[in-house]
């Protein structure tokens, strides 16, 4: 079952970004826009990393494709979005204890990167089959 649980541990982590993502990949213009809330440096270029690393490379993590290098990447790309999206030490009231919620949420993701960096993606993954074909 160890296989089996990583594919679906590689599927489950990556649900949130992808559904996001996709809404970000839609409506670019919103998507910038938001960066510019958030105060996210160079917000035009902040939107295309957003949607690049919500998108294609958590599919390549879905499907298991270059898993390791990816998921670090996604773990810095999750600690960058708590710490300019969440930055709940800079307000008061409900709006704190929201972002709070969601960057203690952006750790423990960061901690399912490392825990599959660490696995690796499993049988049922294009990393195990480019393996057995090499």
């Amino acid at each position: 079952m160890e296989d089996e649980a990583l594919l679906a541990g590689r599927v489950l982590l990556i649900v949130l970004f992808l559904v996001f993502g996709w809404g970000k990949l839609l409506d670019y213009d919103a998507t910038v826009a938001n960066m510019v809330r958030a105060g996210a440096p160079i917000p035009s270029l902040a939107a295309v990393v957003a949607i690049v690393a919500e998108v294609p490379l958590v599919i390549a993590i879905a499907i298991g494709a270059w898993t390791r290098p990816l998921a670090l990447l996604l773990a810095l790309y999750t600690l960058g979005t708590a710490l300019i999206g969440h930055a709940f030490w800079n307000l008061e009231g409900a709006a704190r204890y929201a972002n709070a919620i969601n960057f203690y949420k952006n750790i423990s993701i960061i901690g399912g990167c490392l825990l599959l960096y660490a696995a690796g993606p499993g049988r049922y993954s294009v990393d195990a089959w480019r393996g057995r074909r090499t």
